[in-house]
């Protein structure tokens, strides 16, 4: 639970240690550190880089990430001045020596956003028409936000962000442990959370108060003012990681699809933050490189060709990069698997077919295996650098606690592009209960690579059967020919808050199946 803070500590000292130097043929560039006052006479710390040649520049603005400070973008805000840009990055109120309390992209962050490029605007020589606001994690949240509240923010480059902090938080009705764990830690070491941040932080983890609390993180989701976003019409870039296990990307697909702006998705291996973090440092990366080119095309007016490309950019868990127009086009067919009953040899049963009937499986409540979605941050980030995806061996799962059914094994790839989903008949079931859902990539010895997963909760009467529907986690894979794609569906996964009472049990029962978006 101390790895956050770590991280923190890190990126701080290596950018800070770091002494960023021009480019061949960049201007030369000042840097700064000043006091801005935010919303409310609040002091927030923030840096000034900005090129020293004379005229008007287009600005760009970088709230901090969750737990850092303004110094986490300095390397990247050289660069970007030595391009031309004026780069002001601060440290939200409630963070380290600004003033306080934590607001959570609340109204008085975004006024502090506000507050920032009124101060830019009066103290730089920023060009009131080309101002930008970027940022990983946090600061891409409070980006996006302030695009709906400020029509000067004229672009707007996410990383790692959210678009509903609800589905974030209670995503299928299931609350992220780990995650909003870790975030807890880092605001009670590195912040100051004050009564409205912890009274609901306390909340989420004691399960009461729940639509007092979505209600809290619904006026913090960018989703809520999509129609605002849209009537300012900013340039809208977002960067996400198929395995983010903070803001699952799965919340980014619809609201992509409903925004009317310039835009761009791009997706990739990793985990929250992960994919940017070599940028941070102010290595060569990806996704910051679409950042210079987003920003050059929409605030510097330098046609990078970005905006002709193809709004969609992917590059899958196990093959190259692919350009989609839309989301829509990412897969050509929607494939059923049924779910068949369980053989008594070796515990498994036929994943494909129409889903077949008279059978049912009964697995015990708040029981785990060792499926899971592995630790948050390390999992998936670790992935994203080894190329390799996380793995079990499938024998090990307990069959008396889990439900596994196995494809066929195809002669050429199955190439898994979307959002896949699983519906679950199940009977007997408690008022409360959760399952876990994974799509696994098994070899023939065994070998199951997890492609995607998600849990869900029921909240309903107890008794009698139910259905349930999940969506997994939208991603990219090809599962190579003679690969068997598989199901596990255990009960329990360390990185949710699950509703199931120890000692009970949950049926699945036949008519279940998986629809799997294949190109």
């Amino acid at each position: 639970m101390q790895s956050l803070a770590v991280i923190a500590v890190a990126v701080l000292a290596t950018v800070t240690l770091q002494a960023p130097a021009h480019a061949a043929g960049q201007p030369p560039t000042s840097t700064k550190f000043v006091d801005i006052t935010g919303s409310g006479g609040v002091d927030l710390k923030a840096n000034v880089v900005a090129p020293t040649t004379a005229g008007k520049h287009p600005a760009i603005v970088f709230p901090s990430s969750w737990g850092l400070n303004d110094l986490e973008y300095i390397a990247q805000a050289n660069t970007l001045a030595g391009r031309g840009y004026v780069v002001v990055s601060y440290t939200p109120r409630g963070w380290w020596a600004s003033g306080g309390e934590i607001d959570t992209a609340g109204p008085q962050d975004l006024a502090d956003l506000s507050a920032i490029i009124d101060w830019t605007i009066a103290n730089t020589a920023a060009d009131p028409a080309r101002i930008g606001a970027a940022g990983v994690s946090y600061g891409a949240g409070i980006s996006l936000l302030g695009s709906a509240f400020d029509k000067r923010i004229r672009a707007v480059v996410m990383m790692s962000g959210w678009t509903d902090l609800v589905y974030s938080l209670y995503g299928d009705n299931t609350r992220h442990q780990q995650s909003a764990g870790l975030l807890s830690l880092a605001a009670t070491l590195l912040g100051h959370p004050g009564a409205d941040l912890s009274g609901k932080l306390a909340d989420f983890n004691a399960d009461r108060n729940v639509e007092q609390v979505q209600a809290w993180a619904r006026v913090r989701s960018a989703g809520t003012y999509l129609d605002a976003i849209n009537a300012n019409r900013p340039a809208i870039m977002i960067a996400n990681a198929w395995g983010d296990s903070f803001f699952p990307p799965d919340q980014l697909v619809d609201f992509f699809g409903r925004l009317t702006t310039p835009k761009r998705l791009e997706l990739r291996p990793g985990d929250h933050a992960i994919a940017e973090f070599t940028g941070i440092l102010g290595l060569p990366n990806d996704a910051w490189t679409s950042l210079y080119r987003w920003f050059d095309t929409y605030l510097a007016g330098v046609d990078t060709g970005i905006g002709a490309e193809p709004a969609i950019q992917l590059q899958p868990l196990n093959a190259g990069a692919e350009r989609y127009p839309d989301w829509a086009a990412l897969n050509t067919a929607t494939r059923r698997y049924g779910l068949g009953a369980i053989r008594w040899l070796d515990g498994t049963g036929l994943l494909g077919g129409a889903p077949s009937t008279g059978w049912s499986k009964t697995l015990p409540a708040d029981l785990d295996t060792v499926a899971n979605g592995g630790v948050v941050l390390l999992t998936n980030g670790v992935g994203a650098f080894t190329g390799q995806q996380p793995q079990i061996w499938l024998p090990a799962v307990d069959r008396l606690r889990a439900g596994v059914w196995a494809s066929e094994r195809p002669a050429a790839p199955t190439k898994i592009r979307g959002i896949a989903k699983v519906h679950l008949n199940l009977t007997g079931t408690a008022a409360h209960g959760t399952v876990v859902a994974y799509l696994y990539d098994l070899d023939s010895l065994g070998n199951a690579k997890l492609i995607t997963h998600a849990p869900v909760t029921w909240l309903g009467p107890a008794g009698g059967s139910r259905t349930v529907d999940v969506n997994l986690s939208a991603t990219a894979y090809d599962v190579p020919a003679g690969h068997s794609l598989t199901l596990v569906v255990d009960t329990a996964d360390p990185l949710y808050y699950d509703e199931n009472t120890l000692g009970g049990s949950v049926t699945i029962a036949a008519g279940s199946y998986v629809d799997v978006p294949i190109r």
